[in-house]
């Protein structure tokens, strides 16, 4: 099954230059359907938003991993870059971003953690509550 997310529009899901590979935004969607929608609420508890953040990274991931060629592997994130869906006043961005730092770092070890960016945005496509990005050698 090849489980390398479905662009929501005209762009790959990773690019490859030489060695690095950068992913587009990935959302949190399973099977093409965004798992969870809506801005960050305050009023919420933060674990509400671990599966969706767990499941970006993952198609984070998987974006990257459809550009490796045969017999090669994913190197090191070197750069994470989460977006959150929130509201004027949010400022919980980074225990969201969390939840994605905990995923790559269950995948890939001490590779998995790299430099990270957490900011909010008003709105983001198809409502989905994040989006990541990521920036990756290959070994």
């Amino acid at each position: 099954m090849n489980d390398t997310p479905r662009p929501q529009g005209l762009y790959r899901p990773a690019k490859r230059a030489g060695n690095l590979i950068f992913t587009a935004g990935l959302t949190p969607r399973k099977d093409g359907v965004l798992i969870l929608t809506g801005q960050a609420d305050p009023k919420k508890p933060l674990d509400f938003y671990r599966d969706a953040a767990r499941q970006a990274a993952k198609n984070a991931l998987a974006a990257a991993s459809s550009v490796l060629k045969d017999g090669e592997a994913l190197g090191e994130v070197l750069s994470m870059t989460v977006i959150v869906n929130a509201p004027a006043g949010y400022t919980l961005h980074t225990k969201i971003a969390d939840f994605a730092s905990e995923y790559l770092a269950e995948a890939l070890g001490e590779r998995g953690i790299g430099c990270r960016t957490a900011i909010g945005a008003s709105s983001l496509p198809g409502d989905a509550p994040l989006e990541i990005n990521l920036v990756m050698s290959v070994q």
